[in-house]
């Protein structure tokens, strides 16, 4: 007994003494103020101030139109997450990734002898917390690349037929994760935790002051395409997907002020205690 409680109080001090940071990474597109552009300081500035030290983050801008594997995506990341971790002397990182955010990052830990950077920043990440990740590609990727009626539905989302687009194609997602990434069935686990935080509907009621949070026409767009994927999913992913590697943390409605979905754009913003839940993950 006395050495458990020893070890859990070695534990603690470890943590306590830990220089902690978390790291913002964007989803598809190419970002120079992800800030502004994507997440919005209000959602940032309130993650970060839970960290002891709110001044230890870092908002990745890279080029996510590529594959994951390209020097502009995973190459770009990996170069701003050692950067930050050498500079801020961060000991204990976490990563918070959105949509194919979560692909790249997924590659880095997957593939460790890729980079000369890898390793460092393996180890120095403790978890990833994954908001609606693109795990298992979307069908609406399928319907850009075949350039139906989805590629001028999606373009704001998703852009248009780039690299990035053709990779969340379902069928190439399903290759990359038999032979190239790690964490769904059937393969090795990650060398870290990787959560995900899963949206499962889309609300856009004109009447519905919640259906405004993260952009309303975006929510509107969100709902459409929905028609075309299950009945779970946040008009851009179906749950499926999203819950495909690693573990699910939870489900937007479990958590969610009033018990609200996450659309798929809603997952990056100050969206019914979203900011808050993550903000008090950063001292955990």
């Amino acid at each position: 007994m006395r050495y458990l409680i020893f070890a859990a109080l070695a534990a603690l001090s470890g943590v306590c003494n830990a220089n902690t940071g978390v790291a913002f990474v964007h989803g598809t597109g190419k970002q120079t103020n992800a800030t502004a552009d994507y997440w919005t300081s209000t959602f940032v500035n309130n993650v970060r101030g839970g960290l002891p030290n709110s001044a230890n983050y870092v908002v990745i801008n890279c080029d996510f139109t590529k594959y994951m594997w390209d020097s502009a995506a995973a190459g770009c990341l990996a170069g701003q997450l050692d950067t930050f971790i050498n500079n801020r002397g961060i000991t204990r990182l976490i990563v918070i990734t959105h949509s194919n955010g979560g692909n790249v990052m997924r590659w880095i830990l997957s593939n460790p002898t890729w980079d000369s950077r890898y390793p460092n920043i393996i180890s120095k990440t403790v978890r990833v917390n994954a908001l609606a990740p693109s795990s298992a590609g979307t069908p609406l990727a399928n319907a850009v690349i075949n350039g139906n009626v989805f590629e001028g539905a999606l373009g704001w989302l998703l852009g248009f037929q780039n690299d990035a687009v053709r990779m969340q194609q379902t069928s190439w997602m399903a290759s990359y994760n038999s032979s190239w990434l790690y964490g769904t069935s059937g393969r090795p686990a990650l060398p870290r935790p990787f959560r995900s935080v899963v949206g499962t509907d889309v609300e856009s009621a004109i009447w519905d002051p919640d259906s405004y949070c993260g952009g309303y026409a975006e929510n509107v767009g969100l709902e459409t395409t929905q028609n075309w994927l299950n009945s779970c999913s946040d008009g851009f992913l179906e749950c499926s997907s999203q819950s495909a590697a690693g573990s699910v943390w939870f489900q937007d409605k479990a958590r969610m002020r009033g018990r609200e979905p996450l659309s798929h754009n809603q997952s990056r913003r100050a969206c019914f205690g979203l900011d808050t839940i993550l903000r008090s993950d950063m001292g955990a």
